[in-house]
């Protein structure tokens, strides 16, 4: 444990998947994540990022009984946009458990906890795009650049073989997009196509006028691990060629550290301003039952380093 109480590369918050991090303009900690029933959205605040772990944590909203919006509460994050709050998630159907899209939530208040939530609905695509959301869509972020907003999230395509990209689209507003998708990314490589096909779980982290984007890949046991893609700020986002993808994780499982399946995080500062990747992984190697119901995942904090091309180093050393 460091002097601040953070523990780093071990279970922080257990039973914690798909773990976010917000720090607002107050300098106040949020934390939310997937919950092992994936039945609602819960909501911890502190005033240090150390704090959130003893933080008492309260549901901000359930699951509906039926319809949209009733299984498979998924992967939720919280943003302040344009002076409101909002989370971003995804869920399915009790009709349909795997018909997962994602939705948007919409806070007026000052605290995003005691405040009053309204559901906006699905998220929209921009008017002449035929294709987003149309399949199994899930774990949007949200970022800024130039003054512009963006939203990246990952969606199953495919006849037969269902592989899940990555796609990226700017927003007309925090629930509705402007332009048509555009595929940042799809699993080329073979660490991307363990047990399934995936590119999933996206986050940003902005240094020095590089946009890095990190994500996951695999199935969600032991294979699972992070890939990244960078960009240039100055450079127009919509277009693939402005990102560059790395040939090879960025993160993987480490026997020795008995770290395995490291993935879907997102990234936050200290107190004192350092980078810190908030990611969820297992302890055990070996998964009773299926992966995706099995509640061990826990969110766990590494420290961010950066080499001397400016780049980020991630490291459980």
């Amino acid at each position: 444990m460091s002097e601040s109480g953070l523990k780093w590369n071990e279970p922080w918050i257990v039973q914690r998947a798909d773990p976010y991090v917000y720090r607002h303009t107050d300098g106040t900690y949020y934390f939310t994540a997937s919950v092992p029933a994936y039945d609602s959205i819960v909501l911890r605040h502190a005033d240090t990022l150390a704090g959130l772990a003893e933080a008492e944590e309260t549901v901000v909203w359930r699951k509906h009984k039926s319809g949209p919006m009733s299984e498979h509460v998924w992967a939720p994050e919280l943003h302040f946009l344009d002076g409101k709050w909002y989370l971003y998630f995804a869920a399915g159907e009790a009709e349909d458990i795997w018909e997962i899209r994602p939705y948007v939530l919409e806070c007026g208040d000052v605290d995003p906890i005691t405040g009053r939530w309204t559901e906006k609905g699905k998220m929209q695509c921009a008017d002449e795009d035929p294709f987003s959301f149309r399949g199994f869509s899930l774990d949007a972020t949200v970022f800024e650049n130039k003054g512009e907003y963006y939203y990246v999230w990952a969606e199953k395509v495919g006849v037969g073989k269902q592989i899940s990209n990555l796609y990226i689209a700017r927003m007309e507003s925090p629930w509705k997009l402007q332009t048509v998708q555009v595929l940042l990314t799809t699993p080329d490589y073979d660490w991307e196509r363990v047990g399934f096909w995936v590119n999933e779980g996206p986050a940003v982290v902005k240094r020095d006028g590089k946009i890095f984007l990190t994500y996951s890949a695999s199935e969600t046991g032991t294979a699972y691990c992070i890939g990244m893609l960078t960009a240039d700020e100055d450079t127009d986002l919509l277009d693939p060629l402005s990102w560059k993808k790395e040939r090879h994780p960025v993160l993987t499982s480490e026997e020795r550290k008995g770290i395995y399946g490291p993935g879907h995080n997102s990234f936050t500062t200290d107190e004192d301003g350092n980078t810190v990747m908030v990611y969820h992984a297992r302890t055990e190697s070996e998964i009773v039952g299926n992966p995706l119901y099995n509640p061990n995942r826990h969110a766990m904090l590494m420290k961010v380093k950066w080499d001397a091309k400016g780049r980020p180093v991630f490291s459980f050393e």
